[in-house]
């Protein structure tokens, strides 16, 4: 896997498909095809076609109905430059070569249309818990995810690591993610720490974690 991020990923990239217009704006070459987050698309030059992109099968739009994840995609097939950015967010691309990386569809802006994807469960946490559910890419080609301000890298075969479910951009396929709950009986009475769930990394790998929980929800009024 390729990533500046990793240091294996010049910002020259040539004539790479994916590749920053600046550190807030996604450039794509087409073609070929790619699946983009609707309402991403903020210019293009060239001749192209915007199609809503579904679950791509029954099994796929159940996942999505039922736990709410997986980013809504669209399909832009044509030719030409396509510039995408989402609430300039920072944008980071990783370069999938057989490999798969899961994302938090809330993180996720742009995929070359050959990779395939899925959603899946955190171990541990039932459709009851709500949002630990994630997307898995797999296949050789870009992916481009957002963060909400810089985010850091972890090394999780260095030590067990913890993440809020919501902070948590991407990691490696391969990790083994679980639910570590610290709720304590203070919280019955208004006094928890607001930290009850985290994601549990374990195994060789990274995690990928943006400094901010998301982006706040407006007020009524605001």
């Amino acid at each position: 896997m390729r990533s500046a991020l990793f240091g294996n990923l010049g910002s020259e990239q040539g004539n790479a498909t994916f590749a920053l217009q600046n550190s807030k704006m996604l450039r794509v070459q087409l073609p070929p095809e790619v699946l983009a987050r609707q309402g991403s698309m903020v210019a293009f030059q060239g001749r192209m076609d915007f199609a809503y992109e579904g679950a791509g099968g029954v099994g796929k739009l159940l996942k999505k109905v039922m736990t709410g994840e997986g980013a809504p995609l669209m399909r832009v097939t044509g030719e030409g430059l396509l510039f995408l950015a989402d609430n300039a967010d920072d944008i980071h691309l990783f370069y999938l070569e057989n490999e798969a990386l899961t994302v938090n569809g809330r993180n996720l802006l742009a995929l070359d249309a050959g990779l395939t994807w899925d959603i899946n469960r955190v171990q541990g946490a039932g459709i009851a818990a709500g949002g630990l559910f994630n997307m898995t890419i797999a296949g050789t080609g870009w992916v481009a995810v957002t963060a909400h301000g810089a985010p850091v890298m972890l090394d999780a075969s260095r030590a067990p690591t913890f993440a809020d479910g919501q902070s948590a951009v991407c990691w490696s396929a391969g990790l083994h993610v679980g639910v570590n709950r610290t709720f304590k009986a203070g919280a019955l009475i208004g006094r928890g720490s607001g930290e009850a769930v985290q994601l549990a990394f374990q195994g060789q790998g990274f995690v990928l974690v943006q400094a901010s929980e998301g982006h706040p929800i407006p007020r009524p009024g605001q």
